[in-house]
């Protein structure tokens, strides 16, 4: 089996599919106190990468997502795919996994 090389610019997501850069997570607490990986929170914040073309309604045409590349958004917990290129994580959601924009 050959080895798949992947990279941010290669993948395209289909339907209405949404490929979010996380957010790091906080490295320490408020009081000074440095967490360590197994004690720290998933992050749920994340910046838009790439969108897919839209959800296709019943009569053929495309509901467009109604995000753009570089929006920052707050998605559910536990939703989604997780997915590492190389020491980057994403996370490929479904439009109706994401929560809202974030200012």
């Amino acid at each position: 089996m050959a080895a798949l090389s992947l990279s941010v610019s290669t993948v395209k997501p289909l339907g209405d599919r949404v490929f979010v850069k996380v957010t790091a997570a906080e490295e320490k607490t408020a009081g000074g106190l440095f967490l360590p990986d197994t004690a720290k929170e998933k992050p749920q914040v994340g910046e838009v990468v790439a969108l897919g073309p839209g959800k296709r309604n019943d009569d053929g045409t495309r509901q467009e997502i109604e995000l753009k590349v570089g929006d920052k958004v707050l998605y559910s917990k536990y939703a989604g795919t997780d997915i590492k290129l190389g020491t980057d994580e994403f996370v490929l959601l479904s439009e109706k996994d994401i929560l809202a924009v974030v200012g």
